[in-house]
């Protein structure tokens, strides 16, 4: 990649319009992919290590309970339900967004997640109980702008209208919600099948 690659996810979270507008019609579909995992890969290693090293006046997370295959689940798992959810929508709604159009536009939206929130994992160690509110200041801002860019860049891969893209933001947290509840319901229904089948194979054991 060279520099001008480097500094496109730079130029895109400052000038969103343009930014989607060229990521969408001017970049190379398989960079911008590429791209995504990155950002993506640099968002879950920013949250691990936020949980590990953040200073202990803003840290939730107890150490003893710290597991980095739920912290790569809290990222990959919203990230692709969300685009899996927007995809379905958008599809019925006459969105000209395909599914890697979205996932990128995604990726590159939690940007201002790993550029703002990254610094403070370590400034986090150092500040007083007193300049904790600029620690929560930034992260409020770092998911505002986020949120920003994901309703710019969903506007431009779909060309809809402000209003349309907000009706179908709505629609896609609705959705999402729905897809979580189902997750649920058949991770615990087969829950009770595995508990059910161990329960039938013991008796059967014990009584032989």
């Amino acid at each position: 990649m060279n520099r001008e690659i480097l500094k496109y996810p730079f130029y895109l979270i400052v000038h969103p319009f343009n930014g989607y507008w060229d990521l969408k019609y001017e970049h190379s579909k398989k960079l911008n992919l590429i791209l995504s995992f990155v950002i993506m890969a640099l968002l879950i290693m920013t949250n691990v290590l936020s949980s590990q090293y953040s200073g202990f006046l803003v840290n939730i997370y107890n150490p003893e309970y710290f597991n980095s295959l739920l912290e790569i689940t809290y990222v990959v798992v919203p990230i692709i339900f969300w685009c899996i959810a927007n995809w379905s929508l958008t599809t019925l709604m006459d969105g000209e967004g395909r599914f890697v159009e979205i996932f990128t536009s995604t990726c590159f939206a939690l940007i201002p997640l790993i550029i703002i929130n990254f610094p403070w994992i370590w400034l986090s160690n150092v500040i007083s109980i007193q300049e904790t509110a600029f620690y929560y200041f930034c992260n409020s801002a770092a998911v505002i702008w986020s949120m920003y860019l994901l309703f710019i860049g969903n506007m431009t891969v779909h060309q809809f209208s402000p209003t349309k893209t907000i009706a179908t933001i709505l629609l896609t947290i609705v959705a999402i919600a729905f897809m979580a509840f189902l997750c649920l319901l058949f991770f615990s229904l087969l829950q009770q099948m595995i508990s059910f089948i161990t329960v039938v194979y013991q008796e059967i054991a014990m009584r032989n």
